[in-house]
């Protein structure tokens, strides 16, 4: 029993930190045609392209691995050059909250994906977000996902 226990762990050790292939980088010119919105801001376009496919890593805070808030961070510090705190908790009580409708580039936008989960996004516009996802690392997504949709928290204004 103790032999069958310790093969099943090095099994889910060699296994189960594995990740998903990530997507291919897309080319600036797939993001303009992907993500129109971006083309009318380079700076956007660019730092997307710098960052996408970084896997996520929970506490990360680099391209080796990052978390959602550390992207949000670093984002809104780069394109900015705005302080933000470290975490989604605090995150979430900086700036105004605002309506989705009024919401602008740069912006924040929060998710309650489960009980205890908090997960942050900066809002692109075209009802788009880049964000560090715990499946893809980071990437664009659509509020209009069912997944995001239902999700959805508030969006909150820093800038």
């Amino acid at each position: 029993m103790i032999r069958q226990s310790i093969c099943v762990l090095a099994l889910l050790g060699l296994f189960g930190c594995a990740s998903s292939p990530s997507s291919p980088q897309l080319t600036k010119q797939e993001i303009e045609k992907k993500h129109p919105q971006l083309s009318q801001s380079n700076d956007y376009q660019d730092y997307f392209q710098e960052w996408q496919g970084v896997p996520y890593k929970y506490g990360g805070t680099n391209k080796n691995g990052v978390d959602c808030s550390a992207f949000t961070q670093d984002a809104l510090s780069n394109l900015h050059q705005l302080s933000l705190p470290r975490t989604t908790q605090y995150q979430v009580v900086t700036g105004i909250k605002i309506p989705l409708s009024e919401a602008k580039k740069g912006d924040l936008i929060f998710f309650k994906t489960s009980v205890k989960v908090r997960h942050v996004g900066v809002y692109i516009g075209n009802r788009e977000f880049m964000h560090a996802s715990t499946s893809k690392g980071v990437i664009i997504s659509s509020l209009d996902n069912p997944y995001w949709k239902k999700a959805f928290w508030q969006v909150r204004r820093v800038l």
